[in-house]
């Protein structure tokens, strides 16, 4: 009886130092190792070239670093990250710093004037901002479903937002004039608040246009498809970063005619409560 107790009083001693040795001495930040305090995000911009610029943070005392360039979404990014920004404007960039357990510790801002639009790279789009009843006028609704889908475009949102149920489905497009044998990169930046159900959203370059209620179909070059894996959670940058398969999401056209050719953003879905569209682009890539 007194090997058992002995035994007993040995095990139940060596538990309650193991319980000590796990036991902080402190719930401080330090002690947790959940929790931050704010830290330094600020970053400084220098120009590389024209249109081009350079940004580079701290990277002090934080571990993953998000960049917002112009309102296209935060995405995760690089400590030195290069950007091009073709169009003349002004360009509104903001950095977040995540730290310890993924909590967001420290935010910085900075704009950028570009002086002039690049001389190969331009836009070749109109109106691709829908910031206004003449940007609007520049697109035109392409019907295929006789109901169930609809874009809306500007009323002084400055994206154009589609919604679509029950599986129907409708295009927008533009009539662009391209070269033979040149290549264009096609690129916007889309958004959901919500998970996107059942729904194809698809980009294509067109010689011709299908008859009113027609589909469009042919080469996607731009793609969010819930089947192929992207749209099943709210999103928010351009589709060349958000979009998915690579074979429907490349992005650069390489016209087979001069003259004009059309540009068409086609969606639908079982559940679209409204994906928008900004900054539809449509530019030279040599």
């Amino acid at each position: 009886m007194t090997t058992k107790y002995i035994g007993k009083a040995l095990l139940l001693g060596a538990a309650a130092l193991f319980l000590a040795s796990c036991t902080p001495d402190t719930a401080d930040d330090n002690g947790n190792g959940l929790t931050q305090g704010s830290v330094d995000a600020s970053f400084k911009v220098s120009k590389t070239a024209e249109n081009r610029y350079r940004l580079t943070t701290n990277a002090n005392n934080y571990i993953t670093t998000k960049w917002n360039i112009d309102d296209e979404g935060y995405n995760i990014g690089k400590n030195i990250q290069d950007i091009f920004l073709p169009d003349k404007g002004t360009y509104v960039i903001q950095h977040q710093a995540y730290g310890i357990g993924g909590v967001l510790a420290g935010t910085a801002s900075q704009t950028i004037t570009v002086p002039a639009d690049d001389p190969v790279a331009g836009n070749i789009i109109q109106g691709g901002r829908f910031d206004s009843a003449d940007d609007v006028s520049k697109w035109t609704i392409h019907p295929i479903s006789s109901s169930g889908a609809q874009w809306i475009m500007g009323n002084g949102t400055g994206v154009a937002t589609i919604v679509a149920n029950g599986g129907n489905q409708q295009a927008i497009y533009q009539a662009v004039n391209v070269v033979a044998g040149q290549k264009y990169a096609i690129d916007m930046v889309a958004s959901s608040n919500s998970a996107l159900v059942d729904t194809w959203f698809e980009v294509y370059m067109l010689n011709s246009l299908p008859p009113a209620g027609q589909d469009v179909s042919g080469k996607v070059y731009r793609n969010i498809n819930t089947w192929d894996g992207c749209g099943k959670s709210a999103f928010k940058g351009r589709v060349s970063s958000i979009g998915c398969n690579g074979d429907k999401n490349g992005g650069v056209y390489t016209a087979t005619t001069t003259g004009t050719v059309y540009l068409v953003i086609k969606c639908g879905g079982t559940t679209v409560n409204g994906l928008s569209i900004d900054k539809v682009e449509l530019r030279r890539t040599q």
